[in-house]
């Protein structure tokens, strides 16, 4: 299906605050016709808005950068004012495990059929899920985003908030099959920033080893079984 026009639900309403203002307009406003629509969801009487949003404008900037925003309007419908909340992420389930952190119910804000490659296989399905519920328990140290058609990828690394957990360190690696215009998420697991960054560094350059498994709680041990690594692949271009 054909992208959607952002309508941000504004008309009639002024930023809160001069400082909210000039925010809103170099964050969204300044690009508004680059942004399209991934997914949203609009509560009653439109108090809050959750966008998913890609951010074509990206593609012609710093090579890598994230081209997914996530967008958390808020309405005073008193006193007919809004405020913000926005981030740039680099994959759709990491803005929609952003919103859902800050409210928005999970089931309406999927992308809907035919926006984007769908999931090649239900490894790819699990883990999206998976990702979907952790907004509240990894933060984003490091990403890449190559949207050359000939070797389309996503490198992430994540930093887990509960050091203490199993591979502190994650990294979230995507494929995308341009002719038959799917997806492929594999998840790997490092003890340390450094090496799950050389492996992050490794792959970009294309001499990167097999994805380190995550190591496993005891719970998902009872739970479901080992996740497939990502293969090694070819090198990527960096070429935009």
């Amino acid at each position: 299906m054909p992208p959607l026009e952002l309508d941000l639900r504004l008309d009639g309403f002024e930023a809160a605050d001069e400082q909210t203002d000039e925010a809103f307009w170099h964050a969204i406003e300044i690009e508004q016709d680059m942004l399209t629509v991934l997914a949203e969801h609009h509560t009653d009487e439109d108090s809050a808005s959750y966008y998913v949003l890609h951010n074509g404008a990206v593609t012609y900037g710093i090579p890598g950068e994230p081209q997914v925003v996530a967008l958390h309007l808020q309405r005073d419908l008193a006193a007919r004012t809004f405020r913000f909340e926005h981030t740039h992420v680099p994959l759709p389930v990491m803005a929609q495990s952003w919103l859902i952190s800050r409210g928005c119910p999970p089931d309406v804000i999927r992308l809907p059929p035919g926006t984007g490659t769908a999931p090649a296989d239900e490894t790819t399905r699990v883990l999206e899920e998976r990702v979907m519920g952790d907004g509240d328990r990894f933060a984003l140290l490091a990403s890449y985003t190559n949207d050359d058609p000939d070797s389309m990828l996503t490198l992430v690394v994540l930093r887990a908030l509960d050091e203490r957990v199993p591979s502190p360190f994650r990294l979230l690696h995507e494929d995308v099959d341009t002719d038959a215009w799917t997806h492929t998420l594999r998840e790997g697991g490092f003890a340390t920033a450094e090496s799950a960054l050389q492996w992050y560094e490794d792959r970009l350059a294309g001499n990167a080893g097999p994805l380190p498994s995550v190591t496993p709680t005891a719970r998902t041990l009872q739970t479901r079984g080992a996740v497939p690594p990502a293969p090694a692949g070819r090198p990527s271009s960096r070429r935009r």
